[in-house]
């Protein structure tokens, strides 16, 4: 059966080491191809209504509890032939869920516990079978544990787990094996496409947690590499060329923008995964890293300092493949019913806005929900209008860059502004109380963008007509 791997990028921080006192937990969501069109989505309450649940890209079906949580997700639109993958999203219980960073084992420990690729729990339906069930970002890695090991895994998968106080990354690498990592209040951690975490503490379960076995497993089969210590990348990652070019750069680049005075080679296999906060992590600079490409460096394929060769040695971190960048962001410091804010950008995030989204909003605006299938471009979806404004300043981007900068942070100043005037409005509420405020100022939100996104592409349009080539002044003397 054919497989269709993602191949994505996830900053997390702890609530300690930003500047707001929120848990971040963020991820680009790149997928096959430029073009895999995906909508906004929340699914309801249901109860009393046993269900299972089906992949469209293998033959895994899975039981699912009678009762689940409302929870957000942003599925394909071409769910027969790309699967679901509902990627991100809040529940009513305001635990974040991210499905899924697709990291790759290596042959030795694949040769004693294979993935489950015809039947095993997939990828395209991991959110749908976790994220309404989960109260706490603990449990949901222990959750999707006991999954694993009921069906098995079909894929390599790092999944991000947060709530106000954690944010936990699971690593599931082989068909039945896995370790997951509470990340330090203090600290943050970047990582993409390769096995990130390194030593584990099996002394500590209030920030390790491992799948039965797992070190029997490594013993047994004699998969340690190291004379000394466990470090779960060097037993079970790899270190391929591949990797050099096309997954460490981009944790060295997201430890560049968030810890500048580390030197590190961003060919080194040994990267760190977490690193100790220097100072208070913004939202702006999470939502930096993803949306980069290297801005800064010779390895800027769309900068003027290096050559050629230096422009396409390293994959970027933002492409023309992500189909959405998003962070879920749990504010401590807002009312608990406004806490839960996504902030998700749709086209590729290095021209488009994040736009936040109340988790605890029950209505999406139309705009979001319906997006048409490709050949059937209609700007009043905002997936494909912001993947048109996307490809407007990337065709023209020395000409139009500045103009979309101005855009971006006259957005950023509305949304804080927005996030600030809205949250207060529900102070006291419960989520179930608070959800038709914040699903109707998040369409007043929608629509203000929508407006302003359109108005600056009629703008580049028109400028864009007048650099046209084919063109000629009459000489008034003619």
């Amino acid at each position: 059966m054919e497989k269709k791997l993602s191949a994505c990028t996830t900053v997390l921080v702890g609530k300690q080491a930003t500047i707001d006192g929120s848990t971040m937990a963020a991820r680009n969501d790149d997928t096959y191809g430029p073009l895999t069109p995906q909508r906004f989505v929340v699914y309801p309450t249901y109860k009393d209504h046993p269900n299972q649940v089906k992949s469209y890209l293998n033959h895994f079906v899975g039981d699912r509890p009678a009762n689940g949580a409302r929870y957000q997700g942003v599925p394909n639109v071409n769910l027969t032939t790309e699967g679901v993958y509902d990627e991100n999203g809040f529940n009513e219980y305001n635990v974040g869920m991210s499905a899924t960073e697709s990291v790759y084992a290596n042959e030795r420990v694949l040769a004693f516990d294979p993935l489950n690729l015809e039947s095993g729990l997939n990828e395209d339906v991991i959110v749908a079978m976790v994220l309404p069930f989960i109260k706490s970002a603990q449990e949901g890695v222990a959750y999707l544990g006991d999954l694993v090991a009921k069906y098995g895994s079909a894929e390599g998968n790092g999944v991000i787990f947060s709530d106000k106080n954690d944010v936990w990354y699971m690593e599931i690498v082989t068909g039945h094996h896995w370790v997951a990592q509470r990340i330090p209040d203090d600290a943050y951690a970047v990582t993409g496409n390769r096995v990130a975490i390194q030593e584990v503490d099996f002394d500590d379960s209030a920030n390790f947690m491992w799948s039965d076995g797992i070190q029997e497993f490594v013993a047994d089969h004699h998969l340690n590499p190291d004379l000394s210590g466990w470090n779960f990348r060097r037993i079970f990652g790899t270190a391929t060329v591949f990797d050099q070019h096309y997954n460490t750069p981009r944790q060295w680049y997201g430890h560049l923008v968030l810890s500048p005075d580390v030197k590190l080679n961003p060919l080194d296999f040994d990267l760190p995964f977490v690193l100790k906060a220097d100072h208070k992590i913004t939202l702006e600079e999470v939502e930096q890293v993803l949306s980069s490409h290297y801005q800064g460096t010779v390895y800027d394929p769309l900068g003027h300092e290096g050559t050629e060769q230096e422009k396409r040695l390293f994959r970027p971190i933002s492409l023309n493949r992500t189909q959405n960048s998003h962070v879920l962001q749990v504010r401590n410091d807002l009312p608990e019913a406004a806490s839960t804010i996504m902030w998700m950008s749709f086209g590729i995030p290095t021209f488009t806005p994040y736009v936040p989204f109340f988790g605890n909003a029950d209505e999406v605006d139309a705009s979001y929900r319906n997006t048409p299938k490709e050949m059937n471009v209609d700007f009043k979806s905002a997936y494909w209008m912001y993947r048109a404004l996307s490809m407007l300043v990337e065709a023209h981007h020395a000409e139009f860059l500045q103009d979309d900068l101005d855009y971006l942070k006259d957005a950023r100043e509305y949304f804080h502004r927005f996030v600030d005037e809205v949250a207060p409005l529900v102070d006291g509420m419960t989520n179930q109380e608070a959800t038709a405020i914040l699903s109707a100022k998040n369409q007043e939100l929608v629509a203000e963008m929508a407006k302003r996104t359109k108005d600056l592409m009629a703008k580049l349009m028109m400028k864009g007509l007048e650099l046209s080539k084919l063109t000629f002044t009459m000489d008034k003397n003619l």
